[in-house]
Parts: C-alpha cells; structure tokens; sequence
C-alpha cells in the first residue's frame, strides 16, 4: 500500500508539474511573441515603456495577494489530505471577499503610485500605460483565489487553462491595438509626434494584459460555477466541522503573510532593478556620459542621445534578454507549484520515505531543466536574440546581457520550488528571511556594478546571480536540517551538470560547424539553432542516462514509461 502510495503522490507530482509546465511554456511562449512583437515594433524605447508598467505593477500585485494563493494551496492540500472537506470549502468562501477588497486597493494604489515612480525613473511616458494596467491587479486578484483553491486539489487544469485565456486575449487584442495605434494613429487620431505616438501605442499593448486578466478570471469563475471541484456530496456530508471562519481567517493569515511577504521582498526587488539601474544610468550620463556611450559604439542612436533616453535605452535592451530568461523561470514555477501539495502531505502524514522521495524529486527535476537551459543561454546567447528579434535596434547589446543572465538563471529559476518545499514543511517564514538579505545583496552588488561603465546594465545580472545563489545554498541547508532528511545532491545536480557541459559543448560545435555551411540569413541562423538544441537534447538525454541522473520511476512517469523503463534497466542504464 505504501509503495502504490509513494508512486501516486510521485505521479501526481509528475503530471501536475507536465501539465502545468506544458501550458505555461504555451503562456510564456505566447507572452514572448507578443513582447518580442512589440519590440519588433517599437524599439528598445518602447520596449522601456512596456517593462516600466510590469515593474510597478508586479510588487503591487504581490502585495495585494499577500501569498495568500499559497497559503490557499497549501492549506487546501492539508486539509483534503485529512479528509477535513468542510474546511476546504470554508477556506474559499475566507479568502474570496479578502482578495476582493485587497484588489480594489491595489488598484487605487498602483494609480496613486505612477505619479511618483515615474519622476524617479524619469519616464513620464509611462504613466499612461501604468493606469490603462492598474485593473488588472483586481482581475489578477480574483482569478489567483481559485487558482490556489484548484492547485491545493492537485488540479492544475483550470489554472493551466485560464492563463493560456489570458495571454491569447493579451497577444490578440493587445498587439492588434498596439499595431492600429502605431501604424495608423496619425490618420485615425491626429497624432503628430512620434514620441506621444509611441506611448499611445504601449498602452494599446497593455490594455490587451488588462482584458486578457478580466477573461481568466471569467472563464475560472464559470467553470467552478457550472463543474464545481472536487468534493462530492458524500465526501463533504461525512465531514467533521469546519473551523469557524475567524479560525480560518487566523490561519490562513498566519500562513499567508511570511509567505506573501517573501514574494514581495523579490518583487520589489525587480523594481528597485528598475528603479536603480535606471537611476545609475542617468549619473553616469551626466557625470560620464562619453565613458558610458564609449562601451556601446554607434550602438545607441544619436537622437536617443540628445532626447536624454540612453537609459531607457539600455533598460529596454536589458528587457530584451530579461523576456527570454522568464521562460527558463516560468517552467520552475511549475514545478513549485505541484511540488507544495505533495511535499505537504508527505510531511504532514510524517512518512519520512515519501518526504524524502518527493524531495528529490522537486530537486532533481528542477536543477535537470534549469541547468542546461542555463547554459544553453549563454553558449548560444547571440544567435537566439538575433532569430528572435531579427535586427531590432538594441540586439547586439542584449546578446551580452543574455550571456551573464543565461548563469543567473540557473539558481534563479531553482530557488522557487526549493522556497516551495520549505514553506511545504512548515517554515513559511524561511522564504522571507532569504529573500530579505538575498534583496539586501542584489541592491547592493546593483548600486556597486551599475555604476562601472565597463559593466553598466549588466550589473543587474551580476546582483542576480549573487542574491539567488545564496537564496539556493541557505534553502537546502534550512531544508536538511528541518527534515533531517539529505537528498542526494549528487544525483540532482552534479550529475546533471556534468550532462549539461557536454551536451552545451556539443550544441556549440554544431552551430559553428552549421554556421559555415548554411545561407548567412534569418532562415540559415534559425537552421543551425534548431539543429544545435537537437544535438543539445540528444547528447544530454544520452549523458543522464549514462550518469545514472535519473531513476526508473522518472521514466515510468512518462508515456510508454514501463516499456522505456524495462529496456533501459535491460542495458543496465537505470536502476
């Protein structure tokens, strides 16, 4: 019993981790074709314009939810694991009003707030574009209560679901606007400067986000209307009594805040990025401007110079890499998410053999993907912005903010579901505490780096890198001495990293080996891409399984699992 058990909570990991990773890859890659789009479109300028609403935005967003879609989860998964059905119920009809009235002051927030973020990143072209995005926190707010109330069932479908809604509708109606505004805005409105015409059009864009919010929510509010979840009426009838809804409140408040604090410290800190690398840009620019403009030669245009927008400039092309790494990011998020229910269990049932198991799981999983993607930025950094973005201004700067950024995204991207584990066994207040001094790190390094000319923009990667990998080295300590439990790092990541560096090396020689034989075109580039992830894919699943990284019980998580299983275990290749 205790093995079938320990496979379903493993598979339950597995498919909910596929199925939420494959639709936010889906979200993520729809999101990058409307970003790249707009930038194809507007510049880095613009692109400036687009990231400067997402940096107020995001803290705001964070701060409205308060980590409360966790703490939902998690609590959820306790509870549906103790049979407790009435609390589950009652733990959505606690939090739904909150998150309403969170919302709504979010809302007037982030509207009161582009008064003043926009003096101190001196772009007042982004404050229209702020105030076209503020419902969207109301939206995002509404639709995030059910997405936790669904993921603590282990139901990632109407999560996955609502938010490939919301980024069509963003990617369809905000980059049709978008379009109409820039390419038809002087005949249709009268505009006649290009610069007001600009700024009109990123908030077309960014009315897309607003309506793309609204339609997730609708769509998961329908569903749970007309399908309900997963509690039957026999289940919810033979359930002891729920908590009081002040109990409820208690706990849930108690849970939420560490962990929504946490998130906001992080969210912040991509303002403060926002905020302070712009800010040293603009010192240098009046202190040093020809030491700064010397790194980048005839890379900025003269008119971005004499208009007083090299740093906008320079924050837009560091936007550029900054979409591509998201997607590495978004994929471990997925995995957070599925991993917090299974880990809950686990240590809430105190079986320290499926704690442990699941643990190495998240672990092994996570460092697989993250590290090689990593890796594969940076090796090949210049040949995936320039299929990307073609020849949008500002491209060749990025390449070298992809470089650096494709290292930081490896510890970046793994430090979520490795918080997720922690706040799992019960130290929700760990996440907060990390994120905290990781915060203090990043601003610090930021200040320090931002301000060499030698390195300028790219000091936002190197804060980074420092700030997460602290964030990842303290959580699996935190991690081992909470559960008293040693995962074999072994096995989730040195050994993926020694697949990783052979099947980059592989992917690099097939490049340059293609490059010189392929059209020197957009269609040429593109070939020898695709033909160097083949062979990174290739080279690295042979190299996994000739390192002994993965298990039989990955295996058999996959289609046709128990055949691939028992050929590989023919070959002696997984045990």
């Amino acid at each position: 019993m205790k093995k079938k058990t320990r496979a379903n909570n493993n598979q339950s990991f597995i498919i909910g981790a596929a199925i939420l990773t494959l639709c936010l890859l889906i979200v993520k890659v729809i999101g990058m074709l409307y970003k790249v789009s707009l930038s194809r479109l507007y510049g880095p300028v613009g692109a400036a314009l687009l990231s400067n609403a997402y940096e107020l935005y995001i803290p705001l967003f964070t701060l409205a939810t308060a980590g409360f879609p966790i703490a939902v989860s998690r609590m959820v998964s306790e509870s549906m694991s103790k049979g407790r059905y009435k609390d589950v119920r009652r733990i959505k009809d606690v939090a739904i009003p909150f998150f309403v009235i969170a919302g709504v002051i979010a809302f007037l927030l982030m509207i009161l707030f582009s008064f003043f973020y926009i003096r101190i990143i001196e772009s007042p072209d982004s404050f229209v574009s702020m105030i076209v995005l503020a419902p969207a926190i109301l939206f995002g707010c509404l639709v995030s209560a059910y997405r936790g109330y669904y993921e603590g069932m282990r139901n990632m479908v109407p999560t996955s679901v609502s938010e490939v809604v919301e980024a069509l509708v963003k990617l369809l109606v905000g980059y049709s606007f978008a379009y109409v505004v820039m390419n038809y805005g002087k005949t249709l409105f009268g505009i006649t400067d290009d610069r007001t015409l600009l700024k009109y059009s990123v908030a077309a864009a960014i009315f897309g986000i607003t309506l793309g919010s609204f339609c997730s929510f609708l769509y998961i509010y329908i569903r749970y209307k007309i399908r309900g979840d997963a509690i039957t009426r026999e289940m919810y009838d033979a359930a002891p009594a729920p908590r009081k809804k002040r109990e409820t409140f208690r706990i849930l408040l108690r849970t939420a805040i560490p962990i929504g604090l946490g998130a906001l410290i992080m969210s912040v800190a991509g303002t403060v990025d926002s905020m302070l690398i712009q800010r040293r840009l603009i010192s240098m620019m009046e202190r040093i401007p020809q030491e700064l403009l010397a790194q980048y030669p005839g890379m900025i245009p003269d008119e971005k110079v004499a208009d007083g927008l090299v740093h906008s400039y320079l924050w837009g092309c560091y936007s550029y890499a900054l979409t591509i790494m998201n997607l590495v990011v978004t994929v471990t998020q997925a995995f957070g998410t599925t991993a917090l229910p299974n880990v809950t269990e686990a240590y809430t049932k105190g079986n320290k053999a499926n704690l442990k198991r699941s643990m190495e799981t998240v672990m092994r999983v996570t460092f697989v993907f993250t590290i090689p993607a990593g890796l594969g930025l940076t090796a090949l950094a210049s040949p995936i912005m320039h299929v990307i973005y073609g020849s949008t201004d500002g491209v060749d700067i990025s390449v070298e903010v992809l470089k650096l950024m494709g290292i930081a995204v490896i510890v970046m991207a793994a430090a979520t579901p490795m918080c997720s584990m922690l706040q799992a066994v019960g130290r929700v207040d760990m996440p907060l505490k990390l994120y905290t001094v990781g915060m203090l790190i990043k601003v610090v390094s930021n200040y320090i780096f931002c301000g060499i000319p030698a390195i300028n923009v790219q000091g936002g990667s190197i804060g980074t890198l420092l700030c997460y990998t602290f964030v990842i080295i303290v959580s699996i300590y935190v991690l081992i001495k909470e559960t008293d439990i040693v995962p074999d790092l072994k096995v989730a990541v040195l050994k993926p990293l020694a697949a990783a560096v052979i099947c980059i090396i592989a992917s690099w020689l097939t490049f340059k080996l293609l490059e010189g034989i392929v059209p020197a075109r957009t269609t040429g580039l593109l070939i020898a891409l695709v033909a160097a992830v083949a062979a990174a894919c290739i080279v690295y699943a042979v190299f996994l399984l000739v390192f002994r990284a993965i298990t039989k019980e990955d295996v058999i998580m996959l289609p046709k699992g128990q055949k691939i299983a028992s050929l590989l275990e023919k070959y002696h290749l997984i045990k």
